[in-house]
Formats: C-alpha cells, structure tokens, sequence
C-alpha cells in the first residue's frame, strides 16, 4: 500500500477508536513514522482534500477522506481474508497491506464475491 491510503487507512482506525481530531503524534506512532514527516503527508493530504488539519489539535477526514479510506479498508479486509484463506501466508496482513493501493474497488468486489461463493 502506497503512503497515502496507509495514512488514510490509519486515521480512520483512529478516529474510530479514539474520535476526532486525532493528534498527529498518534498517526506517526501507528505508521512507524517520525512526527515531521507525518505532518508533511497530512499536510498533502490536506491539500488533496482528503483531511483537515488543526496544528496542535490534530487532524480528521474530510466526508472524500471518510469515503476513500472506507473503500481502502473494505480493499484491505478482503486482501487479508484472500491472504489468509485461499494463499495460507502467514503474514497475510503485511501482505494486503501491500497490495491494498493498488487494487481497483472493482477488483476487490469481484474477489470478495470469488471467496463467498
């Protein structure tokens, strides 16, 4: 998964567990990330009109974000059960978590449909 859905993907775990705005020190720590260069990402994530950023108060997804990290995150559990169940990797979420950007919401549809038949 490229940089941008795992931020997208990663705040909205957080928003969920925690609420909004998520501080920014909460995303570097998930993401394995030092705060600078997570600030950056969000601030291009701001920019693509995917969140909104409160210096010191934190950040949160825009209704696109919301929208976009929702598909990411449907991508990223089916990845994870077609990892899981059908290839048996042992790492099966490492391994969605990479392939999770680069699979169309199409492709993700059609493979959820393939494992519940």
């Amino acid at each position: 998964m490229g940089q941008i859905p795992r931020y997208l993907v990663a705040i909205s775990e957080l928003e969920r567990c925690h609420g909004s705005p998520v501080p920014t020190g909460s995303v570097a720590t998930e993401l394995g990330r030092s705060p600078s260069t997570t600030t950056e990402m969000i601030q291009r994530l701001e920019n693509e009109g995917l969140v909104v950023y409160e210096r010191y108060a934190g950040v949160s997804l825009t209704p696109e974000g919301e929208r976009k990290a929702a598909e990411l995150t449907h991508t990223f559990e089916t990845l994870c059960t077609f990892c899981r169940d059908i290839l048996q990797l042992e790492d099966y979420e490492a391994e969605a978590m990479r392939l999770t950007g680069s699979v169309s919401p199409v492709v993700a549809d059609r493979l959820e449909a393939t494992l519940l038949e």
